[in-house]
């Protein structure tokens, strides 16, 4: 599925790149680490391989660089896997792990050895770093990377450290007693080039390979050489990966290998949002949410479970592009691009979230009515349905004010308003509990007004959704709001986290409301638009008293194209 407006600059790296010989041919790859579920950053990441791909007749495989075994499992396997085919894109037969690399990269490191350009180490990791130093700023504030120091294990001979890289692999030494190091240069103004470590000792079950292996090589090691294995010609990476692109050329080039190529692009920022695979698990860890999935999340489970499809986020992705600069996108506009897609696709329903009964007076006592609705007027293939229509409905709490503001157009004592495909009725009572909470709303109907016939004078300015209190069904509702308060969660004062920017009111559930009989067999994952209220769709979840759930999605109100109008009008 080629989306055309994919990144005009990385495609003209890889159109010159195959015009002047250096490939012939194009081969991409996604690979996440299984350590966390994918978010909507990933997204644009495997949008853009994938693409890339099929841009120019090329293949794009699916591999998982698995070599962290203190953070990784076959569960995170199994979901990311699962978002990448949910999200429309097929790795066919190119599904792979570094994991399966492990003696092939081993080998490269012996290579490397004995051409003299790595090491085994003895310092710890807090000697490491103090010998290959920071950066600090000067006093008018330019930062600088005064040079390294050398280890004092860094002449060891090319026979000693073959002989201790053996015994690190046979388990002869403690976790983190030795280290593999790239010789690269101390000095360098590229804190990553100060002879970056390419093995540790980890005695770790590995969830793939078990207790067969006990050193580790580093994601800057296996990475370029894990692509030159596989044939990639091009290593499309976020913007935060350029500073170990010459990290990468120096390995495949000791290593001797595939020269794949490393383009990198900025990375997806989006308002209100966090998205960090480390700040996610922080969030589910500490029950700020309910797991991985929870609506509220980042993650494309979370998107998924929320009422999101796959064509509004590629959509989105398509239209934000793909730039060289970090930047950050409104979430508004993903929620533009969501409601795009939703409003051509749902069928729509009537539901009442905060329930009032209206009586209408005038009705005949257990006489009912059908009247007829349409399904989506966006499609209309989609047909039509019938409601039930009788003497004592449901309609929203907030549809009548006993003293209305000004410009409410409503349901007040005196007005009237049309009921949604039915009569226009006319408000007359209401009644009141002993604690002065309205409990019931009293109107009459007008019989020649069914269905939007209307005499002249009987043109009215408001229009309101019901239900049949004999026909509605229960169901529980959960209505989202952004999970955090403010549009750069990461912004904080000192002593503050980013967990403190989260909003506390980002979930309501409402578990009194009422729906149109139909959905009371919705299946998970069953979209709708509920009329006046918004998108929702029916959750796994099932209510206490067993009435099906369902997440609103997002609302009818479009800020991002009121926003842009107003821009337009400028």
């Amino acid at each position: 599925m080629l989306e055309e407006s994919a990144s005009d600059f990385i495609s003209d790296f890889i159109a010159e790149d195959l015009k002047n010989g250096r490939f012939g041919y194009v081969h991409t790859r996604f690979p996440p680490e299984p350590n966390g579920w994918l978010h909507i950053g990933h997204c644009k990441a495997f949008y853009i391989d994938f693409s890339m791909a099929e841009r120019f007749k090329g293949k794009c495989n699916l591999r998982f660089d698995d070599t962290n075994p203190e953070k990784e499992d076959v569960s995170y396997v199994e979901a990311i896997k699962r978002d990448v085919k949910w999200m429309g894109y097929d790795w066919e037969d190119r599904e792979f792990y570094a994991s399966d690399y492990y003696e092939y990269l081993y080998d490269l490191a012996v290579k490397i050895i004995r051409k003299g350009h790595a090491y085994v180490d003895d310092l710890t990791d807090e000697e490491m770093s103090e010998y290959r130093g920071t950066a600090v700023a000067d006093k008018n504030n330019i930062t600088n990377t005064p040079p390294g120091r050398n280890s004092p294990y860094r002449d060891r001979s090319i026979e000693e450290n073959l002989d201790l890289l053996a015994r690190m692999r046979a388990g002869e030494f403690p976790d983190g007693a030795k280290t593999l190091r790239a010789k690269i240069d101390m000095t360098h103004p590229n804190l990553l080039l100060r002879d970056p470590v390419m093995y540790r000792i980890r005695r770790e079950t590995h969830y793939r390979t078990g207790n067969t292996w006990c050193i580790y090589p580093m994601y800057d090691f296996q990475h370029p050489l894990s692509d030159a294995k596989e044939g990639i010609t091009h290593s499309l990476c976020s913007l935060e990966y350029e500073i170990h692109r010459p990290l990468y050329e120096w390995f495949i080039n000791e290593a001797e290998v595939f020269p794949s190529r490393q383009i990198e692009f900025a990375r997806l920022n989006i308002t209100h949002t966090v998205l960090s695979k480390r700040w996610l698990l922080k969030l589910v860890q500490e029950k700020y949410v309910s797991g991985w999935d929870d609506p509220r999340m980042p993650t494309i489970a979370g998107l998924r479970r929320r009422g999101y499809t796959p064509e509004a986020i590629r959509s989105f992705i398509s239209q934000i592009g793909v730039a060289k600069t970090d930047s950050m996108v409104d979430i508004a506009f993903l929620e533009y691009c969501l409601r795009e897609d939703l409003n051509r696709k749902s069928p729509r329903v009537m539901a009442v979230l905060r329930p009032l009964r209206l009586i209408i007076d005038n009705w005949a006592p257990g006489a009912v009515t059908e009247l007829e609705a349409v399904n989506n007027p966006e499609d209309p293939a989609a047909g039509t349905r019938k409601l039930r229509f009788s003497r004592e409905l449901w309609i929203e709490r907030d549809d009548f004010e006993e003293v209305p503001p000004p410009k409410y157009f409503r349901l007040f004592p005196g007005n009237s308003v049309r009921l949604r495909y039915g009569y226009i009725v006319t408000c007359t009572a209401f009644d009141k509990d002993t604690a002065g909470n309205i409990t019931a709303v009293h109107c009459t109907y007008d019989p020649e007004t069914r269905g939007g016939n209307a005499p002249d004078n009987r043109k009215v300015k408001g229009t309101i959704h019901w239900l049949s209190a004999e026909d509605a069904v229960p169901i529980e509702v959960r209505v989202y709001d952004h999970l955090f308060a403010v549009e750069r969660p990461m912004d904080v004062a000192p002593g503050r986290t980013f967990l403190d920017n989260i909003n506390p009111n980002s979930l309501e559930t409402v578990s009194n409301a009422y729906g149109e009989k139909g959905l009371a067999t919705a299946a998970a994952g069953d979209r709708f638009q509920f009329e006046r209220l918004g998108y929702f769709v029916r959750d796994p979840d099932t209510s206490v008293t067993g009435a099906p759930v369902f997440n609103k999605t997002v609302g009818l109100r479009d800020t991002w194209a009121k926003a842009l109008s107003k821009r337009r009008e400028l």
